[in-house]
């Protein structure tokens, strides 16, 4: 019976079920930081059992790194075209990147991964600059740096948005001023190792993809 719960020695489970509503909940608006939250992410070690038989009737896998401090739900693989399993609908949707923005976060997961093998810090802080700095490093010379700037600030926003950056406010709390940003750690849940040794080539191609993309644009505008 309900009452028995009332019991001071048996309140467990009430706190239990409460505690997986929770984060149900908040897993399902998005990313858990150990971080932001230590009572949550200790109820989530301790229930992720429970945690990952829930959502999978939704069709999502929980993500759980302890070693970084995050947590997120993803999409089951879709089944392939010889698979006879129904194709059920996706709860978390894809959000497609544009060309910038994908740059942006090869450069910033290369960028962890030097500051991992580094050692020292876990906690990797960008300044705006240095991060118009790496990606201006890519893109090809124009006679309007203002303009240039303005598009890399755009993409930063964007980023942020999708969560891999986190702006952090200055020393009296504001927000205002030079902008310095945290590369959150979850990117590396989206860019692979096997993502990540192939990422040269794969810059390399960006450039010239913006170069072609540039000399487009000028082209364009002298006619």
């Amino acid at each position: 019976m309900e009452v028995e719960y009332l019991n001071t020695t048996q309140t467990t489970p009430v706190a239990t079920s409460a505690d997986l509503s929770v984060l149900l909940i908040g897993l399902l608006k998005g990313v858990l930081y150990r971080e932001n939250d230590e009572r949550q992410w200790t109820a989530l070690l301790k229930l992720q059992a429970r945690v990952r038989d829930y959502v999978a009737v939704l069709n999502l896998d929980l993500v759980l790194d302890e070693a970084e401090g995050y947590a997120f739900l993803k999409s089951h693989p879709e089944p392939t075209e010889d698979d006879p399993s129904p194709r059920l609908p996706r709860l978390v949707a894809r959000r497609p990147l544009s060309f910038a923005v994908s740059l942006l976060l090869a450069l910033l997961r290369k960028k962890l991964a030097e500051f991992d093998a580094g050692g020292g810090d876990t906690r990797l802080v960008l300044s705006r600059d240095d991060i118009v700095d790496l990606v201006r490093v890519f893109l090809p010379d124009g006679p309007n740096e203002a303009r240039l700037i303005d598009q890399i600030e755009t993409t930063i926003n964007k980023v942020v948005e999708l969560g891999f950056l986190q702006k952090l406010k200055t020393a009296g709390g504001a927000t205002a001023g030079p902008a310095n940003y945290e590369v959150r750690r979850i990117l590396k849940a989206f860019v692979d190792a096997q993502w990540l040794a192939e990422l040269d080539e794969r810059l390399t191609s960006y450039q010239g993809q913006l170069a072609g993309t540039t000399s487009s644009r000028e082209e364009a505008d002298h006619e």
